[in-house]
């Protein structure tokens, strides 16, 4: 079982306080642009063991009184169907599943903006799909003059354009499903039409990585330059700071490059001169406080590192990124001193692929490893029958739940039956992937006293570490998912097959 090295309870504390007199200092209303995910965070849940992915959620549980939500979402995005990797899903889906996210919570969502809004057909459509189910949307247009015009930037044909939303709290929360949403000149616009109405409001960032009160060169800030590999962010002192305070903070580079810029624009908008004398005065980060075990978080930072490699890896195979945002989390890899066996379940998974081919000569032999929770390494491998996620699934159970490895937990018939109806449908390939097999154990549990005592323990999956010798099919890979497994994989195809691999 993974050591705890953050507690949410000291962190919930800080951060609502720090939130709260930021609110209160800016004499009026404060748009505070939340950076990362807000809600299932697991990259910091894995960064900060013991973090709770949606403790951000509760912190604005917390703060509901006095706080609603903008919902910021790019309209290139929409349109180019961007996926969030690690639920599988487009942000326009992630949108919507946030938007019933706050609502289940009640927390107010005041509207969504479509930033960037050039009349793209899906964008449009994804506006009235929300339209329609009473949500507020609102258009922003990309912002003329940017970024060196600021009079033009900071006028009614910049700005101005956008769409205003007009608040009812203090403490207004711009959000997105992802970076590059908009979330930052949303909070301009807003500051923009607000002045002009005579309302006086303020702006601050809320970010959880980098975390600017640890080292420049710590794990868990590397692990920020790991996940961000393909955005090109870059941790550095903050120089601003330096040279105002005499102290070290760290930021990343396109907040320190756009400070001087946002500068600008917020004395046009103001017309008073900032208060912030460097991008991390604009922050209210606390997170750093929340942590108990420094040793602890390093060593997951480190793994975290391992898995972007990985991740990276695999999306280049498949063309989704280029080749010098692997080599950046390479280098990474370097300068902490690691490799890529350096997690635990990568050679145990290389080392168990099986000789020969399972089904035909357009698959390969391959094999899957896990970590339990007591530090057990169960393997899986392909077969015939089944791929290597689906048996590695049902051996980690076995274990588990005390089950002879000799006890079949989905009965023969049920496999050929299934097998039968996939030939009778032309799908292939005919062995079974871990969400059939994850069907085919929920039936047999209502007969099969080891079944179900075997799906009982699927629970105890989540949060353990994989790692598989190929990329894994659709329905591995969703499978995986559904269970909270951490995985991590080879970029090697299962298949020789370009189509339905």
């Amino acid at each position: 079982m993974q050591k705890k090295g953050f507690d949410n309870e000291t962190y919930v504390e800080e951060q609502t306080r720090e939130i709260l007199a930021r609110v209160d200092s800016s004499n009026g209303r404060l748009y505070l642009e939340f950076g990362g995910k807000l809600m299932f965070d697991h990259h910091a849940a894995r960064v900060l063991p013991g973090y709770e992915p949606n403790v951000k959620v509760r912190l604005l549980e917390k703060l509901r009184d006095r706080a609603e939500i903008i919902l910021c979402i790019y309209a290139g995005d929409i349109e180019k169907r961007k996926i969030r990797g690690d639920f599988g899903i487009t942000y326009d889906v992630d949108a919507l599943m946030l938007i019933d996210g706050f609502r289940s919570r009640g927390i107010n969502l005041r509207g969504v903006v479509i930033t960037r809004f050039e009349n793209q057909p899906s964008a449009v459509s994804f506006e009235n799909r929300l339209k329609r189910r009473g949500v507020e949307v609102f258009r922003h247009y990309y912002t003329r003059g940017y970024p060196t015009d600021v009079d033009l930037i900071a006028s009614k044909d910049g700005y101005g354009r956008n769409d205003y939303i007009k608040p009812s709290k203090p403490l207004v929360v711009v959000t997105g499903p992802g970076p590059g949403s908009g979330k930052l000149a949303t909070c301009l616009s807003q500051l923009y039409h607000d002045f002009r109405r005579g309302i006086h409001a303020g702006y601050a960032k809320f970010e959880t990585f980098p975390i600017w009160n640890l080292p420049l060169k710590h794990p868990a800030n590397a692990a920020y330059e790991a996940a961000t590999a393909d955005l090109r962010d870059v941790n550095l002192i903050d120089p601003f700071h330096l040279e105002a305070y005499g102290k070290t903070a760290i930021n990343y580079n396109r907040d320190v490059e756009a400070f001087p810029l946002l500068k600008r624009i917020m004395g046009k908008i103001t017309g008073n001169s900032s208060s912030y004398a460097s991008p991390t005065d604009m922050g209210v980060n606390r997170v750093g406080f929340g942590i108990t075990d420094d040793h602890v978080v390093r060593r997951a930072a480190e793994q975290e590192i391992i898995r972007r490699y990985f991740r990276y890896s695999c999306e280049y195979v498949m063309g989704l990124t280029d080749k010098e945002t692997v080599q950046k989390v390479e280098l990474l890899m370097d300068d902490y001193g690691l490799t890529p066996e350096d997690r635990p379940v990568v050679e145990s998974a290389r080392s168990s692929i099986p000789a020969g081919e399972p089904d035909g000569s357009s698959l390969r032999a391959v094999a899957a490893a896990l970590m339990l929770r007591d530090g057990t390494i169960v393997t899986g491998k392909s077969s015939k029958l089944m791929h290597a996620s689906a048996a590695l699934v049902l051996n980690a159970i076995k274990k588990l739940a005390g089950i002879s490895d000799s006890v079949h937990l989905l009965s023969p018939a049920t496999i050929e039956s299934i097998r039968n109806l996939k030939r009778a449908v032309n799908s292939l390939p005919l062995h079974l992937d871990l969400e059939e097999v994850l069907v085919a154990l929920s039936v047999n549990a209502a007969v099969f006293k080891p079944a179900l005592e075997g799906m009982s323990k699927l629970t105890e999956l989540r949060n353990c570490e994989a790692h598989l010798s190929h990329m894994p099919a659709p329905g591995d890979e969703s499978g995986l998912r559904s269970l909270g497994i951490n995985v991590t994989c080879d970029p090697l195809f299962n298949s020789r097959r370009l189509y339905n691999g």
